[in-house]
């Protein structure tokens, strides 16, 4: 009877095994059979295409005078008048400053009277040395005698030059009491006033006038920058822009007249590293004034096939590589490594990594890793909003 319970009881535990492990093999096959099924990761793309682009560079500058002239006087004197008001536009040769002129009157007619002199001695030493030689013909006077009235003669003609050449500056020098505007321009406060006395070449300039119209605006640019722009001239789809320069004032608003570069430095600044760039702009209402900060954007280059990227379809590694990652025709995951050449509003410049056709994900790129499997959903970008909306939600690869 024992014997018969004990072969019941392994009955029982083997076919209670056998009912596990087909449970078991159910539960396999229907785990393998749920990964199977179950849906790729879906991400946002956007198809780059190529496209025609201005590319300009934001440089910091200032503003200059085109034309600037400090006024300093060329004698020295007390000044008798001032001539103008402060702050008055002035034309050239317009009278500035009277100085006492007496001393040098003075000198001009001292001047007058010494070449008087000379003349008269001229004329003696001439009539001597004519009757000199007159007289050495018919053998009258020693040949001694000719030729010391002959040596009076040419110091007097020389002494009436030195004569003359005296007038001549005294003249320069009584001019010199009235000083006037060398060129056209908007002239500032007066650094000296009636009474003050003033020297020839004095280091404080009297006043200085500005030539306001127009105005240059000397900008900024880094050597590491123009290296770049010569890099991009290299290809062959990238040309030289019309190299006009728009201006932003220090509120930040937009100077209403467009310049032109007018030139580039040819040396760079040790100090920062930098190299000039000159450009000239109309200033008929005198909105800009000499010093003044500013920031002016040049179109340096023309791209007719640039590759733009949104900026969120571009990321960087712990070196600080930039990268990009693009579904490729197997709708697989790549990581392309990208050269970001410059910011253009909320897209990277790209000159290198990626493609006219290749798909960039925008959306979803926190989710993949390169080597994944995605569905992906064509986005584009809205103009007014700048967000990025679908273009239809037809879905590839699955």
């Amino acid at each position: 009877m024992l014997s018969r319970n004990f072969l019941l009881t392994g009955v029982v535990l083997a076919s209670a095994i056998l009912a596990g492990c087909q449970e078991s093999e159910n539960s396999a096959a229907g785990g393998n059979a749920q990964a199977q099924q179950a849906p790729k990761t879906q991400v946002g793309i956007i198809t780059i295409e190529k496209q025609a682009v201005e590319l300009t560079s934001e440089l910091p500058g200032r503003t200059k005078s085109s034309l600037e002239a400090e006024i300093r006087p060329q004698v020295g004197g007390i000044v008798e008048k001032r001539l103008f008001e402060e702050g008055q536009t002035v034309a050239a040769g317009d009278l500035l400053y009277q100085l006492d002129d007496s001393i040098y009157e003075s000198n001009l007619e001292q001047a007058q009277a010494d070449l008087d002199s000379a003349r008269a001695t001229l004329t003696s030493t001439k009539q001597t040395y004519e009757r000199y030689r007159q007289l050495k013909e018919r053998n009258n006077v020693s040949q001694q005698n000719l030729d010391d009235a002959n040596v009076a003669y040419l110091s007097a003609v020389a002494a009436e030059k030195r004569a003359v050449a005296s007038l001549n500056s005294a003249k320069i020098d009584l001019k010199y009491t009235q000083i006037a505007a060398p060129i056209d321009g908007k002239i500032g406060i007066s650094e000296v006033t009636v009474g003050a006395l003033v020297t020839a070449g004095q280091a404080t300039p009297m006043t200085t006038i500005r030539t306001t119209d127009p105005m240059y605006v000397d900008l900024a640019q880094t050597s590491v920058e123009q290296l770049r722009i010569r890099n991009l001239l290299s290809l062959e789809h990238v040309e030289l822009g019309d190299q006009n320069v728009t201006l932003v004032l220090e509120d930040g608003s937009i100077y209403p007249y467009e310049g032109r570069l007018k030139t580039r430095e040819v040396n760079v600044d040790e100090m920062t590293g930098s190299v000039t760039l000159r450009a000239e702009f109309d200033n008929p209402d005198g909105l800009l004034l000499p010093g003044m900060f500013v920031r002016g954007r040049i179109n340096d280059l023309n791209d007719s096939q640039a590759i733009l990227v949104p900026q969120q379809g571009v990321a960087r590694d712990v070196k600080g590589n930039a990268f990009s990652l693009v579904v490729n025709a197997e709708n697989k995951v790549e990581r392309r490594f990208v050269t970001t050449e410059r910011a253009l509003g909320n897209q990277w410049y790209i000159t290198d990594g990626i493609k006219d056709g290749d798909k960039v994900i925008v959306e979803g790129s926190m989710k993949v890793r390169p080597g994944a499997d995605v569905t992906t959903v064509e986005l584009k970008r809205d103009p007014q909003t700048g967000r990025m909306v679908e273009v239809n939600a037809a879905t590839t690869g699955q």
